[in-house]
C-alpha cells in the first residue's frame, strides 16, 4: 500500500519564536515592516497579519517586536526532516515549508497510519511545532490537503473526490492565472481538471498539468529525499537566560527528537550522548558545562535517553546561566534488534532491566552503581573486580576471554569475604555438623607473581544438607609439624 503523509509548518514563522508568545507585553513578527504573525495578546489588541509595523505599535505600545528569521526557519525545517526519519527513511521537502513521508512501509511497524500520525504529531510537539497533517496514496495530493488543512484519505477515488473540492489557487502553477481563471469560472481543481488540456498547457504551461497529474495519481513522481549525516551534532539556542537545569528538559527533548531520528534512519545505536550546557559569551566568558550519559547498551529510544538526561539535569548546579544547548553522540555502533520471546518473564526483559540500572546510575552517580566483570584469574578472590556501570566494560567480554574450564566449574552465588577457618572433627571438616565431601578436588594454584596460593577445593554437604565450598591447603606450615588446614570460602543458593 503507498501512502503519504504530507505536513504543511503552516504556524513555522510563529512557532519558531514561540517561547516568546508566553511574554505578558505580546509579539509581534514583522517581515518587510509587516506583521507576519503574532502571539495571542497581540492578537486580542487588533493586530492582524498585513498591519505595518506603526499600526501594531499605535494598538499594542508595549509589544515586542522580531524580524523573521528565514534562516532560523529553515534550521527548524531541517531539524523536523531530521525528526521524522524515525518514522521512514523517505523523506523530502516541498514547497512553502512542507514535508512528505513516504510511509507506506512503515504502516505495520507503528500500528496503522492513526496510530503513526499520533506519534508525527508528538514528535512536532516535542520540537516546538504544529503543523496541518494530510494523509494521501500520492505525494502530491497529501501536499495539497495538507495545504488546505489536513485531510486523511486512502484510496484514490476517495481522494480524487477530495481534490476535485479544493480552490485551483492551491496549485503554486495556477496562482500566476488565477484571475483568468476565476474569470472564466474555474474555481475548483475539479473545474480545472475539465478544461481542454492544449489551452490549459498553452496559457499556464506545462508544469501546471504535470502537478494536476501527480496529485491525481495519473503521472509518476520523482523526489529527491533528504540524506543524514555521517556524525551527528544539533545545536539549539534558548528564547532567555535560563538559570536552573531542570527547565533544560524541554531543549534536550528538543534535541533528542532529532538524535533518534539520525540513528534510525543510519540504523545505528548510541552508547553515550554528551550534552554541552553554553553560557555568556563576552568578558563574563566561561567554558560550557558538559554532562555525560554513558549507557552500558546501545541504545536508540528516545524515552529512555531522556529519563537519563533528566536524572542528570536534576542533579546539575549551574555556575552560569544558559544560553544554548548542543547535543553530540560521540559513540555509536551498529543497531541490533533484539529478540522478543514467545512467552516473555514476567520480571521484564533483560533491556529493561538494564535501562533501570541506567537510570539508578543517572540518578545516584556512576560510582554508585556497579556491575561485576570477572578478571583473568583462578584465585575466587581475586576473579571478579567491581567496576561502575558506565565504564564501557561488558562483563560478557570479559567472561568470553577466561578459559573454557574457569566457566564451566561450579561456582556459589556467595563467597565470603575472607575465608573462615574450620575445626576437624574425627579427621572431618566442621561447621555446625561434619561436612561430607560430594565433589572431586579442584585443584586451583596461581599467583606465582605476587604469593603462590596452593588449594584443593571440595563441595561438601553438612547434615542440614545445605551445600558449602570449601578449600584445604596443600602446603602445610613451614615447620612441617602443623597438619594443612580446610577453610569455607562460600555458600551455594
Amino acid at each position: 500500500m503507498r501512502l503519504w503523509i504530507g505536513l504543511y509548518l503552516s504556524q513555522l514563522p510563529l512557532d519558531v519564536f514561540s517561547p516568546l508568545w508566553s511574554d505578558d507585553t505580546g509579539c509581534v513578527v514583522l517581515e518587510q515592516g509587516r506583521v507576519l504573525a503574532c502571539s495571542p495578546m497581540a492578537a486580542a489588541a487588533g493586530i492582524r497579519p498585513g498591519m505595518r509595523q506603526g499600526g501594531a505599535l499605535m494598538l499594542l505600545p508595549q509589544a515586542r517586536v522580531v524580524e523573521r528569521d528565514p534562516g532560523r526557519e529553515a534550521a527548524a525545517l531541517e531539524a523536523v526532516a531530521l525528526a521524522l526519519l524515525q518514522y521512514t527513511p523517505l523523506v523530502t521537502a516541498a514547497e512553502d515549508a512542507s514535508l512528505l513521508l513516504d510511509v507506506g512501509a512503515s504502516l505495520r511497524l507503528f500500528g496503522g497510519v492513526r496510530a503513526l500520525c499520533r506519534r508525527v504529531r508528538a514528535s512536532l510537539a516535542a520540537l516546538g511545532l504544529r503543523a496541518a497533517l494530510a494523509c494521501a496514496p500520492t505525494a502530491r495530493g497529501a501536499w495539497l490537503l495538507a495545504r488546505c488543512g489536513g485531510a486523511r484519505v486512502l484510496r484514490l477515488p476517495s481522494l480524487a473526490r477530495r481534490l476535485d473540492a479544493l480552490p485551483s489557487g492551491a496549485l503554486p502553477p495556477a496562482r500566476p492565472q488565477l484571475l483568468w481563471l476565476e474569470g472564466i469560472g474555474c474555481h475548483s481543481l475539479g473545474q480545472l481538471r475539465r478544461l481542454p488540456r492544449a489551452g490549459l498547457q498553452r496559457r499556464a504551461g506545462p508544469a501546471l498539468l504535470d502537478m494536476l497529474d501527480c496529485a491525481y495519481g495519473l503521472a509518476p513522481e520523482l523526489f529527491t529525499w533528504i540524506v543524514p549525516p555521517a556524525s551527528f551534532r544539533a545545536r539549539l539556542e534558548l528564547f532567555d537566560r535560563i538559570e536552573q537545569a531542570e527547565l533544560l528538559l524541554a531543549g534536550a527533548a528538543h534535541l533528542l527528537q532529532q538524535l533518534c531520528g539520525w540513528l534510525c534512519a543510519r540504523q545505528l545505536a548510541v552508547l553515550g550522548v554528551r550534552l554541552a550546557l553554553e553560557h555568556e559569551r563576552g568578558r563574563t566568558a566561561c567554558p560550557p558545562t558538559l554532562l555525560e550519559v554513558a549507557l552500558a547498551e546501545p541504545t536508540w529510544h528516545e524515552e529512555h535517553l531522556l529519563r537519563l538526561l533528566k536524572e542528570k539535569l536534576g542533579r546539575q548546579r549551574l555556575d552560569a546561566p544558559v544560553i544554548a544547548l548542543c547535543l553530540e553522540a560521540p559513540r555509536v555502533q551498529a543497531a541490533v534488534l533484539p529478540s522478543g520471546l514467545l512467552f516473555p518473564e514476567p520480571g521484564g526483559s533483560p533491556e529493561d532491566q538494564r535501562q533501570l540500572f541506567e537510570l539508578l546510575a543517572a540518578r545516584l552517580g556512576e560510582d554508585q552503581v556497579l556491575q561485576p566483570l570477572p578478571q583473568a584469574d583462578y584465585r575466587p578472590e581475586l576473579a571478579n573486580a567491581w567496576v561502575p556501570l558506565g565504564s564501557g566494560a561488558s562483563a560478557r567480554t570479559a567472561a568470553a576471554g577466561l578459559p573454557p574450564p574457569a566457566r564451566a566449574l561450579p561456582r556459589p552465588v556467595w563467597l565470603l569475604a575472607q575465608p573462615v577457618a574450620l575445626l576437624l572433627r574425627g579427621h572431618r571438616p566442621f561447621y555446625g555438623s561434619p561436612l561430607q565431601l560430594v565433589s572431586a578436588p579442584e585443584r586451583i594454584e596461581a599467583g606465582w607473581w605476587n604469593g603462590t596460593q596452593t588449594r584443593d577445593y571440595f563441595v561438601a554437604r553438612g547434615d542440614d544438607h545445605a551445600l558449602y565450598w570449601i578449600y584445604r591447603e596443600r602446603i602445610a606450615a613451614a615447620d612441617g609439624l602443623a597438619a594443612p588446614r580446610w577453610f569455607l570460602h562460600g555458600l551455594f543458593a
